[in-house]
């Protein structure tokens, strides 16, 4: 809960001084300004298919101003690889850490993430790396079992969540970050190890 800057008599007198009318606009007032600087906790989810999980991912990152952290298992979906290029054109500091699959699946976006000179590491260390957060401006955390990918989108049964204003929740997720990323290596496009799989088409990741 928000601290209030004004003790019970002084909101007293504020509400006698202003009105009803003038003590709810002091209200909403504070409150956007707490949401505004993410003081105040604002959650938002989004299920999908079809349930607005994308669009919603893309407008929190087109308010980033500073920095963007994502660790993804798999990424295909252009408009989200797009929007962290767009950003790193910008000058935004955009940090990504990906599972291996990404190295040797044909449909993953890493190849453009390359082209474009992103800071992409890739996590060797686990059996997969599961995660599906991206972390924006040290204020807003994306997670939840929505990969970063087209099926996602449109054909599984996931969910996003957004959060705001919770600042220990914020930095609980950016150690782990830079927990795994510390071990990761940097990322680039490899042949699969079986040849033969290399010329069976490879099914596109949920």
């Amino acid at each position: 809960m928000p601290h209030w800057p004004f003790d019970p008599m002084t909101l007293m007198w504020i509400q006698v001084a202003t009105g009803a009318t003038g003590m709810l606009t002091l209200v909403f007032l504070f409150r956007w300004m707490m949401r505004k600087i993410g003081k105040l906790l604002d959650v938002q989810i989004y299920f999908s298919p079809k349930g607005g999980c994308q669009a919603a991912i893309v407008r929190e990152l087109m308010c980033a101003r500073s920095e963007v952290l994502v660790q993804a298992y798999s990424f295909t979906a252009d408009p989200l690889t797009f929007a962290l290029v767009e950003l790193k054109k910008k000058g935004i500091l955009v940090d990504i850490v990906l599972d291996k699959s990404n190295e040797v699946d044909r449909y993953s976006d890493l190849r453009i993430f390359i082209e474009n000179d992103m800071e992409v590491k890739v996590d060797h260390e686990h059996a997969i790396a599961h995660n599906k957060i991206i972390i924006i401006d040290k204020k807003v955390v994306i997670t939840g079992s929505y990969n970063f990918t087209n099926q996602a989108e449109s054909d599984n049964a996931e969910n996003v969540i957004i959060i705001k204003g919770n600042p220990e929740m914020v930095a609980a997720y950016r150690e782990n970050f830079f927990k795994h990323r510390e071990h990761a290596k940097a990322a680039a496009i490899r042949e699969p190890k079986d040849r033969h799989a290399s010329s069976t088409p490879v099914a596109k990741a949920a």
